[in-house]
């Protein structure tokens, strides 16, 4: 029999990251000495937050639409925790690649804009390509944190967050309805045609 108390442990791990977040920033603003150590470990201890929040949940059979929204949403905010952070350590590599930040930034303000549109809520699609670019974003994070530069590893997460950007824009435009956790455009194809689709059960729904 699992105990109670486990049912809190996802949407813990899910507010843990707004913490983690809010404080990377505040460690930023201080300049505490070795704030790149810090400042990685705690974003990778967010990262597996991110992980197994949902992992835990669909063990726990309590995933709902509710947790994948709030989960979302806590995701936004902590990557642009991180980012914030990171730009008060490094502004030079910010200013460098102010376009393509802004470009980035537009097509994802773009997915949230399309959605509450045609849904009235935000994203929540968890898609393949989503968690992959997540780990691109993260690796890229490390790599400006500890040389306030990358190049390689930044234009592969702009390229990747783009083409995933482009396909979460088009499996919003292919839903009937609002559905979390929509693995690639092809799930949702198929889920326009009104036919089941198949998840997987550790990552996905």
């Amino acid at each position: 029999m699992r105990s109670p108390i486990m049912k809190h442990v996802p949407i813990a791990l899910i507010y843990s990251r707004l913490l983690i977040g809010f404080g990377i920033i505040l460690l930023s603003i201080s300049h505490v000495n070795h704030y790149s150590f810090i400042a990685i470990t705690l974003l990778s201890i967010g990262l597996l937050t991110d992980i197994f929040d949902g992992i835990i949940a669909r063990k726990l059979n309590i995933s709902s639409e509710k947790l994948r929204r709030l989960d979302s949403g806590v995701d936004q905010v902590f990557f642009i925790s991180v980012a914030v952070a990171t730009y008060i350590q490094c502004p030079d590599f910010f200013k460098a690649n102010l376009i393509k930040l802004i470009v980035l930034g537009t097509f994802e303000v773009s997915t949230y804009i399309l959605s509450y549109i045609k849904f009235k809520k935000e994203i929540a699609t968890h898609s393949i390509g989503a968690k992959i670019w997540t780990l691109v974003l993260f690796s890229t994070l490390v790599e400006i944190i500890v040389h306030c530069e990358s190049v390689v590893l930044f234009e592969l997460c702009l390229w990747i967050g783009l083409a995933t950007r482009v396909e979460i824009l088009a499996i919003v435009f292919t839903l009937k309805k609002w559905t979390n956790d929509v693995p690639t455009i092809y799930h949702a194809v198929k889920l326009r045609q009104g036919k089941e689709i198949n998840r997987n059960k550790l990552f996905n729904g």
